[in-house]
């Protein structure tokens, strides 16, 4: 019997990402950019528990990537859709980032993240949410 983790938040983008892109399809310049809102829209999922951030995503959401909160230095949110979604970047020990795209409730999940990397780490919630 595995350890039982609570889930904050499971799903995938905010769907104002989806349609925004979606209108911008009818300027011919941003198709690359309604691409990349249905490929996400479509294989994106986020899963935000007390222990871990897994995001799986990627061709057919074949990849996943699992971070623990104590590797976590640095969270960093900007919000996106007039702040309906924003993003969030974490910023891990080994300087590597991890950018997570149009997340619903962001605030909140950036929050909890911090929150959550504050008690693993020992460090305080003002030096991670920098």
């Amino acid at each position: 019997m595995g350890i039982r983790e609570d889930v904050f938040y499971e799903g995938g983008p905010h769907i104002g990402d989806l349609i925004f892109n979606v209108l911008l399809a009818f300027t011919v310049i941003c198709l690359p950019l309604t691409v990349g809102a249905i490929v996400r829209a479509i294989w994106l999922r986020f899963r935000i528990t007390d222990r871990r951030i897994s995001i799986t995503g990627g061709w057919q959401g074949k990849d996943r990537t699992d971070i623990i909160y104590s590797e976590i230095v640095k969270v960093v949110k900007v919000p996106r859709g007039l702040g309906f979604w924003g993003d969030i970047v974490v910023t891990l020990k080994d300087r590597s980032r991890l950018e997570m795209r149009a997340i619903p409730r962001f605030r909140e999940i950036s929050d909890y993240i911090t929150e959550r990397a504050a008690d693993k780490t020992g460090r305080s919630k003002e030096a991670i949410a920098q």
